[in-house]
C-alpha cells in the first residue's frame, strides 16, 4: 500500500486525530510542519463527523476522512460487547482511507479514532507513529505503542515502549508569542487590545474553552483584593459561566477596567503576550503552550481521572516555571496568597519565566516530523515484525 516502499520519500501521510481539541490541535501542528517541509505532500486527517475535527480540520485547509466513532469504555459495561464489531467497522473505514490515499505513514494522536487506525495500518503494513500528549497514556496509544518503534511523548515520565521525548506540537502563531513578549511595545499593544492598562502587572485566568466553575468562583472571591494590589486581570470564564461571573464581580465591585471578564479568548497568542502570570487548569495542551511561550503559571489541576493533570504540570513546577494549588485547597484566599507576592516580585517572576521557557519544547512538531521520516525510511520487510 505504501508509495515509498522504504525509500524515505514522503508522498502521503494520514493523521488519526479526533474526539477532542487535545488530539486534533497537535495533529494540525504536525500537518503544518509536514506541509512546510514537503509542499507537495498529500495530507489527510482521519476523524469522525461529529467531533471537533469536523470543524477544525477543514478550517485549517486539510482534508478530513471520516470513520465511525468507537468509544472505548474504561469500565465493565454493556458497551464493551459492542466494541469488537465497532472496531471492525471503523477499521475497515480506516483501511479504505489508508488505501485511497496510498499512505506512507499513519500518525496517531490517541483517542477513539486512533485505535482502529492502528489496527488497519498494522494489517496493511503501513508504518505507524504514535504521539502521546498526556503524562498518562490512554488505551489507544498504549495499544499503538506495541505496534511500532516510533513513539513520541510529551513528558519524560510517560511510560510507553520506545518513547522519544518530543513535546506537544503547537501551532506556529502561538510560538511567535515568545518573541513578542520580550518587546515592550508588543506587550502594550496586546494589553490595549483587551482593554487593559499597558503598564500594569497582568494576570491571565482561564479554565479551558468551556471554563471551570471552581476556578471562576475562587477568582471572583479574589477579584477585589487582586485589583486593590495593583493587578489587572483578563479572565476567560467559558461561555456557559460568563453571566454568573459578571454577576459575582458586580457583588464584589473590582475597579472598572482592572478586571476584564470575557466568555472566551479567541486570540490566545495575544493573551499570552499580554500576561505576566497565568492561573489555569493543567491540561496537556495548556502546559505545553505555557512552556513554549515561557509564561509562568499557578496551576490548579482538575482532580479527575487518574490525576493526569497534576502529572502534566509537575515537570514545569519542578523546573521552577510554575506553582501548584490542589483543587481541594483552591479558594479566593489561596489565590491572593499565591498571586500577589509573585506579581509584586519582578525578580522571582523573571526567574520563573526563564524556567518555564527552558522547559518548553517549541520544536516539538519538527521532532515528530523527524520520527515520521524515520518510519517512512524503515524497510517494508521489517515493519511486520515490529514490537
Amino acid at each position: 500500500m505504501s508509495a515509498v516502499a522504504g525509500s524515505g520519500r514522503l508522498r502521503s501521510v494520514v493523521l488519526a486525530a479526533g474526539g477532542s481539541a487535545g488530539h486534533v490541535e497537535p495533529a494540525l501542528a504536525v500537518a503544518d510542519a509536514l506541509r512546510e517541509a514537503y509542499p507537495d505532500l498529500l495530507l489527510t486527517v482521519l476523524g469522525t463527523a461529529a467531533g471537533p475535527e469536523a470543524l477544525l480540520v477543514p478550517a485549517r485547509g486539510y482534508r478530513l476522512s471520516t470513520i465511525p466513532r468507537v468509544p472505548l469504555p474504561r469500565k465493565l459495561s454493556e458497551d464493551l460487547v459492542a466494541v469488537p464489531w465497532r472496531l471492525v467497522r471503523a477499521g475497515r473505514a480506516a483501511a479504505a482511507a489508508l488505501h485511497t490515499n496510498r499512505a506512507d505513514v499513519l500518525v496517531g494522536f490517541g483517542g477513539y479514532v486512533s485505535a482502529p487506525a492502528y489496527l488497519a495500518a498494522r494489517l496493511h503494513s503501513v508504518p505507524i507513529v504514535v504521539h502521546e500528549a498526556n503524562s498518562l497514556p490512554g488505551l489507544a496509544n498504549r495499544m499503538g505503542a506495541r505496534l511500532t518503534r516510533f513513539v513520541a511523548v510529551s513528558t519524560p515520565d510517560t511510560r510507553l515502549p520506545h518513547a522519544v521525548l518530543t513535546g506537544i506540537p503547537l501551532r506556529r502563531a502561538l510560538l511567535t508569542s515568545r518573541e513578542r513578549q520580550q518587546v515592550p511595545a508588543a506587550r502594550a499593544e496586546a494589553r490595549r487590545g483587551f482593554g487593559l492598562d499597558p503598564d500594569r502587572p497582568t494576570l491571565l485566568a482561564f479554565g479551558g474553552s468551556l471554563g471551570a466553575v471552581h476556578l471562576n468562583t475562587a477568582l471572583v472571591g479574589a477579584a477585589a483584593r487582586l485589583t486593590a494590589a495593583g493587578i489587572q486581570v483578563l479572565h476567560s470564564t467559558g461561555a456557559r459561566h460568563y453571566e454568573d461571573v459578571v454577576a459575582g464581580l458586580r457583588g464584589v465591585g473590582p475597579a472598572g477596567a482592572s478586571y476584564v471578564a470575557v466568555p472566551y479568548v479567541s486570540d490566545m497568542p495575544a493573551a499570552y503576550v499580554a500576561a505576566d502570570l497565568a492561573v489555569c487548569r493543567a491540561g496537556a495542551i495548556t502546559c505545553a503552550e505555557l512552556g513554549a511561550v515561557g509564561l509562568p503559571a499557578v496551576y490548579v489541576p482538575l482532580a479527575v481521572g487518574n490525576g493526569e493533570q497534576r502529572l502534566n504540570a509537575l515537570p514545569m513546577v519542578k523546573a521552577g516555571g510554575g506553582v501548584m494549588v490542589e483543587d481541594g485547597a483552591l479558594s479566593g484566599d489561596e489565590l491572593v496568597a499565591r498571586i500577589v507576592p509573585l506579581l509584586n516580585d519582578p525578580q522571582r517572576l523573571a526567574a520563573m519565566r526563564s524556567a518555564a521557557g527552558d522547559s518548553g519544547r517549541p520544536d516539538a512538531a519538527q521532532r515528530v516530523v523527524r520520527l515520521i521520516e524515520e518510519a517512512a525510511a524503515r524497510p517494508v520487510r521489517r515493519r511486520r515484525t515490529q514490537r
